[in-house]
């Protein structure tokens, strides 16, 4: 198996839009489901798994894109997810997590705040 990150504009897009086909593990084995979860999530943060014949793995980490460098620096320029990151704290929210970096993600996947017209940029890169 290999999952591979190649960097540009469709793979911020698809990073910080979060695509959904990502997660499905509807064509797994059961007892490889948590495995695939796993590979799933560390794809969508960039994260490359490459196996080899001889049974080891190279894991490498990819560049983060600026785009989505600058929705983790904005996330603390959002006053909605900076109540969510204290009520995450509180365990008063529990589909949303705060990593040990301190991005808050809603099931596994990056929250872009509602600042400098992020939003809006990804949505046009989107579709252009």
């Amino acid at each position: 198996m290999s999952i591979l990150y190649h960097p540009g504009k469709a793979n911020v897009v698809v990073g910080a839009l979060n695509m959904l086909s990502m997660g499905s593990t509807a064509h797994v084995e059961e007892d490889k489901k948590e495995l695939a979860k796993d590979v799933h999530r560390l794809a969508r943060l960039g994260v490359r798994l490459m196996d080899f014949t001889e049974g080891g793995a190279v894991v490498m980490y990819g560049d983060e894109s600026s785009l989505v460098s600058k929705v983790i620096e904005k996330q603390d320029q959002d006053p909605i997810l900076l109540e969510l990151k204290a009520n995450v704290h509180k365990q008063k929210v529990m589909a949303f997590e705060q990593g040990g970096d301190g991005v808050l993600r809603y099931q596994g996947r990056l929250c872009v705040p509602r600042v400098d017209e992020l939003q809006e940029r990804i949505m046009e890169e989107a579709h252009s």
